[in-house]
Protein backbone atom coordinates (compact mmCIF):
# COMPACT_ATOMS: atom_id res chain seq x y z
CA UNK A 1 0.00 0.00 0.00
CA UNK A 2 2.42 2.62 0.87
CA UNK A 3 5.38 1.23 -1.77
CA UNK A 4 3.15 4.00 -4.37
CA UNK A 5 2.84 7.19 -2.37
CA UNK A 6 4.65 10.18 -2.86
CA UNK A 7 5.46 12.98 -2.14
CA UNK A 8 3.98 16.29 -4.65
CA UNK A 9 4.32 20.03 -3.85
CA UNK A 10 0.58 21.98 -3.59
CA UNK A 11 -1.13 22.30 -6.24
CA UNK A 12 -4.82 23.45 -7.72
CA UNK A 13 -5.07 19.61 -9.66
CA UNK A 14 -5.20 18.31 -5.86
CA UNK A 15 -7.98 21.04 -4.62
CA UNK A 16 -10.57 18.89 -4.55
CA UNK A 17 -8.62 16.12 -3.08
CA UNK A 18 -6.64 18.61 -0.47
CA UNK A 19 -10.54 19.85 0.76
CA UNK A 20 -11.29 16.22 1.95
CA UNK A 21 -8.04 15.94 3.72
CA UNK A 22 -8.52 19.61 5.58
CA UNK A 23 -12.24 18.55 5.89
CA UNK A 24 -11.26 15.58 7.71
CA UNK A 25 -9.05 17.16 10.04
CA UNK A 26 -11.52 19.84 10.94
CA UNK A 27 -14.67 17.20 11.83
CA UNK A 28 -11.34 15.33 13.72
CA UNK A 29 -11.50 18.25 16.37
CA UNK A 30 -7.70 16.93 16.82
CA UNK A 31 -4.78 19.56 16.03
CA UNK A 32 -3.62 19.92 12.88
CA UNK A 33 -0.27 18.91 11.97
CA UNK A 34 2.22 20.11 10.74
CA UNK A 35 0.97 23.75 11.19
CA UNK A 36 0.53 24.74 7.76
CA UNK A 37 -2.47 22.65 7.10
CA UNK A 38 -4.44 24.92 9.30
CA UNK A 39 -4.21 27.67 6.57
CA UNK A 40 -8.03 28.18 5.53
CA UNK A 41 -7.79 26.72 2.30
CA UNK A 42 -11.26 28.63 1.08
CA UNK A 43 -8.62 30.77 -1.01
CA UNK A 44 -7.16 28.12 -2.17
CA UNK A 45 -4.77 29.98 -4.96
CA UNK A 46 -4.16 32.28 -1.57
CA UNK A 47 -2.90 29.17 0.27
CA UNK A 48 -1.19 27.77 -2.21
CA UNK A 49 0.59 31.78 -3.14
CA UNK A 50 1.09 31.31 0.89
CA UNK A 51 3.13 28.21 0.80
CA UNK A 52 5.19 29.07 -1.64
CA UNK A 53 6.43 32.15 -0.29
CA UNK A 54 7.11 30.38 2.61
CA UNK A 55 9.99 28.72 0.49
CA UNK A 56 11.81 31.70 0.17
CA UNK A 57 14.94 32.80 2.49
CA UNK A 58 13.39 35.76 3.96
CA UNK A 59 10.37 35.31 6.12
CA UNK A 60 8.58 37.65 8.89
CA UNK A 61 8.74 37.30 12.31
CA UNK A 62 11.91 35.48 12.43
CA UNK A 63 10.44 32.40 10.88
CA UNK A 64 12.91 29.91 9.07
CA UNK A 65 12.46 29.55 5.11
CA UNK A 66 10.07 26.11 4.77
CA UNK A 67 8.73 24.20 1.95
CA UNK A 68 5.38 21.93 2.41
CA UNK A 69 4.38 18.80 0.58
CA UNK A 70 1.31 16.14 0.82
CA UNK A 71 1.46 12.51 0.38
CA UNK A 72 -0.62 11.38 -2.14
CA UNK A 73 -1.60 7.77 -3.55
CA UNK A 74 -1.84 6.21 -6.76
CA UNK A 75 -5.27 7.42 -6.99
CA UNK A 76 -4.54 11.00 -5.92
CA UNK A 77 -5.57 10.65 -2.71
CA UNK A 78 -3.85 13.23 -0.04
CA UNK A 79 -3.13 11.04 2.89
CA UNK A 80 -0.98 13.18 4.55
CA UNK A 81 1.69 16.40 4.45
CA UNK A 82 5.00 17.34 5.56
CA UNK A 83 6.57 20.37 6.67
CA UNK A 84 10.18 21.00 6.24
CA UNK A 85 12.05 23.75 8.04
CA UNK A 86 15.23 24.43 5.70
CA UNK A 87 17.04 25.70 9.26
CA UNK A 88 16.71 25.65 13.19
CA UNK A 89 15.86 28.50 15.39
CA UNK A 90 16.31 28.47 18.60
CA UNK A 91 12.41 27.25 19.08
CA UNK A 92 12.46 24.84 15.88
CA UNK A 93 15.75 23.51 17.68
CA UNK A 94 13.63 22.79 21.31
CA UNK A 95 10.36 21.94 20.06
CA UNK A 96 9.91 22.45 16.33
CA UNK A 97 12.47 20.32 14.61
CA UNK A 98 13.28 20.42 11.10
CA UNK A 99 9.99 18.18 9.97
CA UNK A 100 6.90 18.48 11.20
CA UNK A 101 4.59 15.81 9.28
CA UNK A 102 0.70 14.03 9.80
CA UNK A 103 -1.52 11.38 8.43
CA UNK A 104 -5.29 12.46 8.04
CA UNK A 105 -6.96 10.36 11.11
CA UNK A 106 -8.77 7.65 8.60
CA UNK A 107 -5.51 7.04 7.17
CA UNK A 108 -3.01 6.33 10.14
CA UNK A 109 -1.81 3.09 11.53
CA UNK A 110 -1.28 1.91 7.76
CA UNK A 111 2.22 2.72 7.30
CA UNK A 112 1.94 5.99 5.73
CA UNK A 113 3.88 7.68 8.77
CA UNK A 114 7.02 5.66 8.54
CA UNK A 115 6.56 6.06 4.38
CA UNK A 116 6.18 10.12 4.68
CA UNK A 117 9.03 10.50 7.23
CA UNK A 118 11.17 8.33 4.99
CA UNK A 119 10.46 11.06 1.91
CA UNK A 120 11.02 13.78 3.55
CA UNK A 121 14.23 12.74 4.74
CA UNK A 122 15.36 12.38 0.93
CA UNK A 123 14.05 16.15 0.67
CA UNK A 124 15.96 17.48 3.26
CA UNK A 125 19.19 15.56 1.85
CA UNK A 126 18.31 17.55 -1.38
CA UNK A 127 18.48 20.96 0.74
CA UNK A 128 21.75 19.67 2.11
CA UNK A 129 20.63 18.92 5.90
CA UNK A 130 22.87 16.23 6.82
CA UNK A 131 21.83 15.85 10.80
CA UNK A 132 18.07 16.25 11.08
CA UNK A 133 15.66 16.89 14.26
CA UNK A 134 12.43 15.04 14.21
CA UNK A 135 10.36 15.78 17.48
CA UNK A 136 7.09 14.60 18.92
CA UNK A 137 4.77 14.73 21.77
CA UNK A 138 5.81 11.90 24.49
CA UNK A 139 2.60 10.53 24.83
CA UNK A 140 2.88 10.09 21.10
CA UNK A 141 4.20 6.59 20.90
CA UNK A 142 3.54 5.85 17.40
CA UNK A 143 5.49 8.98 16.14
CA UNK A 144 8.32 8.27 18.47
CA UNK A 145 8.34 4.73 16.86
CA UNK A 146 8.28 6.21 13.35
CA UNK A 147 11.01 8.60 13.88
CA UNK A 148 13.05 5.51 15.68
CA UNK A 149 12.11 3.43 12.86
CA UNK A 150 13.77 5.77 10.66
CA UNK A 151 16.83 6.20 12.02
CA UNK A 152 15.91 8.36 14.94
CA UNK A 153 18.44 8.60 17.99
CA UNK A 154 17.35 9.93 21.11
CA UNK A 155 18.15 13.46 22.44
CA UNK A 156 17.42 15.36 25.44
CA UNK A 157 13.69 16.35 26.27
CA UNK A 158 12.77 19.52 26.05
CA UNK A 159 9.60 20.71 28.51
CA UNK A 160 7.51 23.46 26.97
CA UNK A 161 5.87 26.33 29.13
CA UNK A 162 2.27 24.76 29.23
CA UNK A 163 4.58 21.63 30.99
CA UNK A 164 4.14 19.46 27.57
CA UNK A 165 7.08 17.14 27.23
CA UNK A 166 8.77 16.94 23.61
CA UNK A 167 11.20 14.17 22.89
CA UNK A 168 13.95 15.35 20.20
CA UNK A 169 15.46 12.79 17.72
CA UNK A 170 18.71 13.35 15.66
CA UNK A 171 18.75 11.64 12.27
CA UNK A 172 22.42 11.02 10.00
CA UNK A 173 20.82 11.92 6.96
CA UNK A 174 24.25 12.39 5.15
CA UNK A 175 24.83 8.34 5.01
CA UNK A 176 21.26 7.57 3.77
Amino acid sequence: MTENVRLVQPSMELRDEYLKFYQEWIDSGENMVPWVISQDPSDFQGMLHFLTNNEKDEQPDQRVPDSTFWLITEDRKVVGAVNIRHRLNERLLNCGGHIGYGIRPSERRKGYAAKLLALSLEKTRALGIDKVLVVCDEWNIASARTILKNGGRPDTKFVEEDGNVVLRFWIDNGTR
